[in-house]
């Protein structure tokens, strides 16, 4: 019994000193790192009570970090709980309930609209209480398999006595605390890419002629860790004349070492920042540009749910300033008739449907298709995937 309180202090202080200035996931093994006593049980409880704590939001703010601790606890769990059964003994029968039941007990009953106070800057489509209630649930980790590689990966897996369910011939999903690098080679066989993601080439299919035999010009402009990159090159079977940049020197590090485990060798790099004029002589035409904006990161809050607890709405706006600078300088590399690929992993229509109007009404592009992949009802990421056209 004693342990329970002792994982609820540790918590607690994790909580008071960690203020939102890196991921958690980061601080949380420096703070492990630095405090040995506590033994791999340890950790992965006292982590799952902090994420708890985050997992309410805004809601509940003036309650006592403990009694917020519990109240997250109690939501996020779907099957009985020790903790619970000692800490919070009234509450043992009742972690089975429903979600919207459970919320009424929890400090005399509160609105889920209360952990996300912004359901009127939604894009459209999105449901708000069921995107809500998705903070409460760890996501899966989700896996692309590599063409030619779904079997050995499938066959690695379940020699290794893991556990997954098929999603469609090249994705898969299993439980997040799997070390799937210890079975199977990442990047080479298969990618580590939430399903969400891996649908975000897929307007871009349905419009783009594959069947010409001619080497698609593509330029990831904020490619971060590569992985659309890679889907992509995965898709045309490496016919394209890739161009990746970022802005730090370190990220496009990273990619280079992501592109040499997945085979991929023939690409160009640099570093930029995009949010000033990039226009470069050396650079071609493309016939297509893959923008993945920096953006306030809203679909993603399930499994960050610390920026959650962080955020302020002020950002929305220094993130879509942000991503209008973007677009706008790339726009200078297009050639009519190109393809412009806009995502975000954001919720909020600020970021994504009123970036479209903009690139409509300033940039000379034309709209032919715009969709939210909503996966917040798949243990999933949510994102917006816009695909404009230069006129011909």
């Amino acid at each position: 019994m004693s342990r329970y309180f002792s994982y609820l202090n540790s918590a607690k202080e994790i909580i008071a000193t960690y203020k939102g200035e890196e991921p958690f996931a980061i601080f949380l093994k420096q703070f492990f790192a630095a405090n040995k006593k506590f033994g791999s049980k340890d950790r992965k409880q006292v982590a799952h009570l902090c994420y708890c704590f985050f997992r309410l939001g805004k809601a509940l703010q003036t309650v006592s970090t403990e009694d917020r601790i519990i109240a997250g606890l109690f939501l996020c769990s779907t099957e009985p709980n020790a903790i619970i059964d000692t800490v919070k003994p009234e509450w043992k029968e009742k972690v089975m309930l429903l979600f919207a039941e459970k919320c009424s007990i929890v400090s005399n009953g509160f609105s889920v609209t209360e952990v996300f106070p912004w359901t009127n800057e939604l894009s459209d489509g999105i449901d708000a209480e069921q995107f809500i209630q998705s903070f409460f649930v760890q996501p899966d980790l989700f896996l692309r398999l590599r063409p030619g590689k779904e079997e050995t990966v499938k066959q690695k897996l379940s020699q290794a006595g893991i556990n997954f369910e098929l999603v469609s011939d090249s994705c898969l999903t299993l439980s997040n605390t799997i070390k799937v690098d210890a079975v199977i080679d990442i990047n080479k066989e298969a990618v580590i890419q939430d399903q969400s993601s891996q649908q975000t080439m897929d307007l871009f299919l349905d419009h783009y002629n594959k069947d010409n035999n001619q080497k698609l010009k593509v330029w990831d402009c904020c490619a971060a860790s590569g992985g659309k990159s890679i889907l992509l090159y995965d898709l045309f079977q490496g016919n394209i004349e890739l161009t990746v940049s970022d802005i730090r020197k370190s990220i496009i590090a990273n990619l280079e070492k992501r592109f040499e485990s997945a085979g991929i060798k023939q690409y160009k790099s640099f570093v930029t920042d995009l949010t000033k004029d990039p226009k470069r002589s050396d650079l071609p035409v493309y016939d297509l540009i893959i923008a993945d904006v920096p953006c306030t990161g809203s679909g993603t809050w399930s499994r960050t749910p610390e920026q959650l607890y962080y955020f302020e709405p002020s950002m929305i706006d220094e993130y879509s300033v942000l991503q209008r600078n973007i677009v706008a300088n790339v726009a200078s590399q297009f050639a009519a008739g190109a393809y412009l690929l806009y995502i975000t992993c954001s919720v909020f229509k600020k970021e994504n449907e009123e970036a479209v109007q903009f690139c409509k009404d300033n940039l000379d592009l034309e709209l032919i298709e715009m969709s939210t992949i909503k996966g917040y009802d798949k243990k999933a990421d949510t994102m917006f995937v816009a695909l404009l056209k230069k006129p011909l």
